[in-house]
């Protein structure tokens, strides 16, 4: 992932904005194709937390907003999701915020 192309501190600040209008904290970035709903190639992909009250349709406006914010496709990996291999797999790859 090429997360580095993005200035980091734009990048958290549009994280924040994020956060501020949804129940979620992000906790950092992962290797692209952690989140397989997500089929673009320069996407970023992100791990994050449910605060509480998360649905599948608040986790896809999540989603649309920061991917409009970054000007790219974006996908979240919810911590609480994680199971077995895959989580180990996926954290492997984590770059925390």
């Amino acid at each position: 992932m090429n997360i580095e192309q993005i200035n980091r501190q734009r990048l958290i600040q549009h994280l924040h904005a994020v956060e501020a209008r949804f129940p979620i904290q992000f906790v950092g970035t992962l290797e692209r194709g952690s989140a397989p709903h997500v089929f673009a190639d320069d996407a970023y992909d992100f791990l994050a937390e449910n605060k509480g009250g998360l649905s599948l349709t608040t986790l896809t406006g999540v989603e649309t907003e920061l991917s409009a914010r970054l000007g790219r496709p974006v996908g979240v990996v919810l911590y609480s999701e994680l199971h077995g291999d895959d989580s180990k797999r996926i954290l492997a790859t984590l770059q925390p915020l």
